[in-house]
């Protein structure tokens, strides 16, 4: 069934909706919830609660054209608050923030706050620029959590040259965010 079809069934509030959401995207949502927290039982009742979380929030979003993305984003958030409120931190996720510290300025309080939006902006503007590899290894590590060699083998290039592009990556998008006003 195609997207825009179970989106509509959540706008007439068919509970086929979640069931044809589950079929579709579910094992897909499981991998992204279990990468994070290291832990099927875990991932499925994070998976679940996304369900939930669509259920409530569509409408009024109407992500017809972006379902996997939406439900992606709200999978990953639920579990990173899972990692977070179990006060376990998954060491993957450790030395993901630690790349990614070199490059994203710091928040300094809630008047930095409001900047968050912008500089998610301004990094999707950056990823446009980036070619469709780069773009690709960059999001497949930092988005979705896959491993260099997950990535690797995703693409069927070397270890070597995914770890090659992150950390060009990195340094251009410190240096693309800096030339944008941020203080890293």
């Amino acid at each position: 069934m195609e997207d825009r079809e179970i989106v509509a069934l959540y706008f007439a509030r068919s509970e086929d909706a979640i069931e044809l959401t589950a079929e579709k995207y579910g094992a897909r949502l499981r991998l992204l919830a279990d990468r994070i927290l290291e832990d099927e039982k875990d991932a499925e009742e994070c998976v679940s609660e996304t369900y939930l979380a669509a259920w409530n929030s569509i409408p009024p979003h109407e992500p017809a054209s972006y379902l996997y993305p939406y439900l992606a984003r709200i999978t990953r958030h639920l579990a990173i608050d899972r990692c977070r409120s179990r006060a376990r931190a998954k060491q993957s996720l450790t030395e993901l923030t630690d790349e990614m510290a070199e490059c994203i300025p710091a928040s300094g309080g809630p008047e930095e706050a409001a900047d968050a939006r912008l500089l998610g902006e301004t990094i999707g503007r950056w990823l446009r620029t980036l070619t469709a590899e780069k773009r690709i290894i960059f999001l497949r590590r930092y988005w979705y959590m896959d491993t260099i060699g997950d990535i690797a083998r995703r693409l069927g290039i070397g270890q070597s040259k995914v770890k090659t592009t992150l950390h060009r990556c990195r340094k251009e998008l410190r240096a693309f965010l800096e030339k944008e006003g941020y203080r890293i």
